[in-house]
């Protein structure tokens, strides 16, 4: 009962904290250390029992050490699309295309069609800020959406859908021996839903801010977008085919592996497509280097709380419930990788840490591993999106210099209550199909 009270308390704390714009480099080992001594875990290893210096360490180097190259290709090849005008003209191609007026639809669509193409979600949030700042100006919307517009394009029907270089729907291939393409069918109409129920819920939030009077805000500090040729968009669709192709073809010989090639691909083409056109190719590579350590610390910092977690009576315990649950085995994982995904407020994070307890067990069982890889990666991108995650914070903050305050319940209501949602209609296909 202690264990699960330090549990809970040390959950909500670090939510708490998160809201209140405390760093998470700091919050998140504190509350694991609350989570750790309720729970009787020693602090400092000095014997051979488990302890909370060496599990917090283990669980945020172990992270970064499995999953380092991905987002630091990922964010380079984001910073380098950013920094060739090759993302600011594909953004801006697809504004052309479809008017001012549905400035919204063109800020989801770009982040969409970028992380679909392998752009990390942190460096999409980079890249199309200024965009989606300059769009919500001229059509004066209300600023405080824009982190909501672009967790949306980035985080929900494309992050977790079938074929997607993002590390969420790849981490399940290791444990669960299936493709990036498992279930597609499903997974199509998800997504589909997700982005069209979506969209429909954002603008009506937008328009509902509107008529109660509320107007785009100028500051300061606001970036201005810089006047540049700007390279044909072909330039910056060709390295995201580049990276689709490169998954799709070697995915099944390298499995995990696969997406770090896709990636280096990605970052190469590039180059070599687009080299004349950096502005700083050096400052682009120190930028994208800081913003991969930014981006995986921030994850990895909860992902050490979430270690620290596994590891208490009450976490055991929650677990042998869930996957103990009466009924369909795909409705227990689906509740098992939604908890710790949001336990740990990383969809990576969350799975890193319950595929390794819950496959086995629902592969013995006899369920299908291609339909538990897609409930696996939907399911994990719905609570990850509680305060604490590390792309919420990024993004509402850093990016946005917003507050949680002002711009988290609008994201919130997208990129938790909207796949929870999706991840029942794949219940629904997979149980009744």
């Amino acid at each position: 009962m202690l264990s699960m009270i330090g549990l809970l308390g040390g959950l909500i704390l670090l939510i708490i904290m998160t809201l209140r714009g405390v760093n998470l480099f700091l919050a998140a080992p504190l509350c694991a250390l609350i989570v750790a001594l309720f729970s009787n875990m020693a602090v400092f290893p000095l014997s051979e029992q488990v302890n909370f210096l060496s599990t917090y360490m283990s669980g945020f180097a172990g992270f970064i050490s499995a999953w380092f190259f991905m987002f630091l290709l990922g964010s380079l090849f984001g910073k380098f699309m950013e920094d060739s005008g090759a993302a600011d003209s594909v953004a801006r191609f697809i504004v052309a295309k479809l008017g001012m007026k549905h400035a919204v639809l063109a800020v989801v669509i770009a982040c969409a069609v970028l992380t679909y193409g392998g752009v990390s979600v942190f460096i999409v949030a980079f890249s199309v800020y200024p965009m989606a700042l300059s769009l919500f100006k001229d059509a004066d919307l209300p600023r405080r959406f824009i982190p909501a517009t672009l967790a949306f394009g980035s985080v929900t029907f494309t992050m977790t859908s079938a074929g997607s270089p993002e590390i969420q729907n790849w981490i399940p291939i290791k444990y669960l021996g299936t493709s990036p393409y498992a279930a597609w069918e499903v997974s199509l109409v998800v997504a589909i839903f997700m982005a069209l129920s979506g969209y429909w819920w954002l603008m009506r939030m937008i328009n509902k801010a509107k008529a109660n009077g509320e107007r785009f805000d100028a500051r300061a500090d606001d970036p201005a977008i810089a006047i540049r040729d700007y390279p044909h968009p072909i330039t910056g669709v060709i390295p995201l085919i580049v990276v689709l192709l490169l998954s799709f073809t070697l995915h099944e010989a390298l499995q995990q592996s696969a997406l770090i090639v896709a990636l280096l691909g990605g970052v190469l083409s590039i180059v070599i497509i687009n080299f004349k056109r950096f502005r700083s190719i050096t400052n682009a590579v120190n930028l994208g280097t800081t913003g991969a350590l930014v981006a995986i610390g921030n994850t990895a910092a909860v992902v050490g709380f979430g270690a620290v977690a596994k590891n208490t009576d009450a976490f055991n315990a929650a677990v042998e419930v869930m996957t103990a649950m009466p009924g369909n085995e795909l409705l227990g994982a689906a509740i098992a990788v939604s908890v710790i995904a949001g336990l740990t407020g990383s969809a990576s994070g969350g799975q890193a840490i319950a595929l390794p307890l819950v496959a086995p067990h629902y592969l013995d069982a006899g369920v299908n591993p291609e339909q538990l890889h897609r409930i696996v990666a939907i399911s994990s991108g719905a609570l990850d999106t509680l305060p604490h995650n590390g792309y919420v914070v990024t993004t509402i903050r850093a990016i946005c210099k917003e507050t949680h305050q002002r711009a988290y319940w609008s994201m919130a209501a997208l990129t938790a209550l909207i796949p929870l949602i999706g991840v029942a209609l794949a219940l629904g296909l997979f149980i009744w199909f």
